[in-house]
This record gives C-alpha cells, sequence and structure tokens, in this order.
C-alpha cells in the first residue's frame, strides 16, 4: 500500500480489506456489513506506525508533513505553510538515490543547465540527469515553492514537452499524454451531445463554437470540448485564454497568473468569438512565458495540467472546476468523491 500512496483514502483502505477478505475467505468477520470494517480499521492503525518509523528514519515524502499541526519535538516551527501533495501523487517527495547527496545532485543540476544551452541537446543524457536529480528537484518545488522565473533558469528542460510528460510519470506513475487523449476522445460524443442540449446563454456560446468546428478531425473536435467544458461547468475562461498578435510585448500578459496565450498571425481580426485554430499557443505561468511555439489547444491544455503536477501549482481559480474534471474524471486521480457539478456531468457521460 504505501508504495501506491503514503496517505491512502477510506475508499482505498475499504478496496483493499475487501480484497484481503476475498482472497481469504476465512478472515471474514461475522456480524460487520461489509465483513471486513475491523480490518479496514487495523490497516488505518498500521499504515499510521508505519508513516511513523518511516518519518523518524528520516525518508522525506513522510517527515515533511511531520508538525503541521504544531512544532516539531526538535523545537524547530511548524510546517504549516508546505502545500500537501497533488491528488494521486505516488512520489511527492522522495529520498536522494543512494550514493547522491545535495552537492553531488547540485553538479548535476549545473551539467543539466549547460546541456541545455546546446543547439541540438543530448537527448539521452538529458532524461538521465532528469532521473537523478528527480528528488532534489521536488524538495526545491515543494519545500521551496521558487518563483517560476528561477525554476526555469534551474530547470530548463522540465520546460520541454518531452521531459514535462516524464516528469508527470515520475510524480504520478501515468502517462498523461496517452491517459488525456484517449479519455477525451472517448467522452466525446456524448459531450458534444450535452452541448447541443444547451439552451440560454451557455447554449449560445456553445454554439458560437460549435460553428467554428466544421471538421471531424480529432484535434479539432477535443479542442471544442476543451473549450465548451468550462462554459458547461460554469467555470470563466475569459481570465485563462487570452488572445494576442505574434509582435505584442509581455506586458500584454504580464497580469496573467497562469493561462494559454492563443496567438494569432498579424492581421488576423481579433473578435469576441472563441478561438479555436489560432497559429500558435504559449503558455504563461506567474506573467512568464514558459513554453511557446504549442501547435494546438488540446497539448496547450495537456502540457499546462502536467505542469501543475511538476511545480506543485494550485488550479486556476476561475477554471477550478475544469482542471478538477480533467483530473478526476479524465484521469482518475484523487478521490472518487466529486463536486456536485461534476458529479451531475460524470452521471450524464454515462447515461
Amino acid at each position: 500500500m504505501y508504495s501506491y500512496t503514503a496517505y491512502p483514502t477510506a475508499a482505498q483502505f475499504e478496496s483493499v480489506a475487501a480484497a484481503l477478505i476475498s482472497k481469504h475467505p476465512c478472515l471474514q468477520e461475522r456480524g460487520s456489513t461489509t465483513r471486513c470494517c475491523g480490518w479496514k480499521n487495523s490497516l488505518k492503525h498500521k499504515m499510521a506506525n508505519y508513516r511513523t518509523k518511516r518519518r523518524q528514519s528520516g525518508c522525506l515524502d513522510v517527515a515533511v508533513n511531520a508538525g503541521k499541526r504544531g512544532r516539531h519535538s526538535a523545537g524547530q516551527p511548524a510546517n504549516k505553510r508546505i502545500k500537501k501533495a497533488n491528488k494521486g501523487e505516488i512520489n511527492y517527495l522522495p529520498n536522494f538515490l543512494d550514493g547522491f547527496d545535495q552537492a553531488a545532485l547540485e553538479g548535476a543540476c549545473k551539467d543539466l543547465v549547460d546541456e541545455m544551452q546546446k543547439r541540438t541537446p543530448n537527448g539521452p543524457l538529458v532524461k538521465q540527469k532528469m532521473d537523478q536529480t528527480f528528488a532534489l528537484r521536488r524538495k526545491q518545488v515543494v519545500e521551496l515553492e521558487p518563483a517560476i522565473s528561477t525554476m526555469v533558469k534551474r530547470w530548463p528542460a522540465l520546460f520541454t514537452e518531452d521531459q514535462m510528460f516524464m516528469e508527470f510519470s515520475r510524480i504520478v506513475g501515468k502517462n498523461l499524454k496517452q491517459e488525456f487523449y484517449e479519455s477525451i476522445d472517448r467522452h466525446s460524443p456524448r459531450l458534444l451531445e450535452l452541448f447541443q442540449s444547451k439552451r440560454g446563454n451557455v447554449g449560445q456560446l456553445l454554439r458560437q463554437i460549435s460553428l467554428q468546428t466544421d471538421t471531424t478531425e480529432p484535434t479539432a473536435i477535443r479542442t471544442q470540448v476543451l473549450r465548451g467544458l468550462p462554459i458547461i461547468l460554469g467555470d470563466n475562461p475569459t481570465n485563462f485564454f487570452k488572445v494576442g498578435f505574434e509582435s505584442d510585448d509581455d506586458d500584454s500578459f504580464r497580469d496573467l497568473d497562469i493561462g494559454i496565450l492563443l496567438v494569432e498571425r498579424e492581421g488576423a481580426v481579433l473578435t469576441s468569438s472563441q478561438h479555436l485554430s489560432p497559429a500558435s499557443l504559449k503558455i504563461i505561468i506567474e506573467g512568464e512565458v514558459v513554453m511557446d511555439n504549442i501547435q494546438d489547444l488540446p497539448k496547450a491544455m495537456c502540457i499546462l495540467f502536467g505542469l501543475t503536477y511538476a511545480l506543485h501549482l494550485n488550479y486556476p481559480k476561475t477554471m477550478k472546476l475544469t482542471f478538477q474534471f480533467i483530473q478526476q474524471v479524465l484521469l482518475s486521480l484523487g478521490h472518487t468523491d466529486l463536486k456536485p457539478k461534476l458529479q451531475t456531468l460524470k452521471n450524464q457521460l454515462a447515461m
């Protein structure tokens, strides 16, 4: 259990207890509605005791949570400011690899920066160094919460498409790109039906999007779905999707905390309608362009979702339900309990 998550949910404890009595029927409890209530409670206590032992031995993934409610036994201040792990993380704060200390990993970090400054970086070497420095990177991201500009300078490889997807796999153990696209494609037909059934202002906005999607090409359908999701969930994508020209200076999006910039070609007419086919897209975090020249919106949304895990970011407030839908429904990460709007939409998708 610990290899999957250090902090299992009640549902996960119950599923393990149920699997135990299924494998060994002689362990079923008489008088219990589920036949495994006692085993579930026992697993909770055993897991808590195991976390305590791991914490005392210096394992960072649980030690970081010590003292959140008060002070450490050593008199150190509480860790209340440290954010808890994102849902579904299996490598929240791993220990350094055997044989590597802080100084050695800092040297590997410098080697990475030097390699990324080359015209054509050595891909296998970059992957090796990124794997090697994963624990150092997580320690800095979780405990120090550095500015995005600092992360871009220290870990430039993290802001490449391949390494971002690998980082998500290191943290969560899932193939983000594959599962993201497969899940959207699976739900797209039903979502488009729901879009067409909407009336009022919501229906009008969704119709504006559908009028610009005159093809059955997969990328166009995914784009339509991702632009329609915030609308039916009640999010406000106005300050998340920004539109600009290739010649615009950086001041045009300095106030954007996190979002996607849709870059239109010079001379294009900017209207209030939805922009589904920009020339390219940029990902903005804390007013900084962290990735650019992204060719379509589904890829930009997929990458940005991965960056929220890689950089330990909160979801954008105006798009919180959309990101939670991606997390819990599309990728099945974290708790199965959904907020009412998400549960309603999930039920409608199953009809």
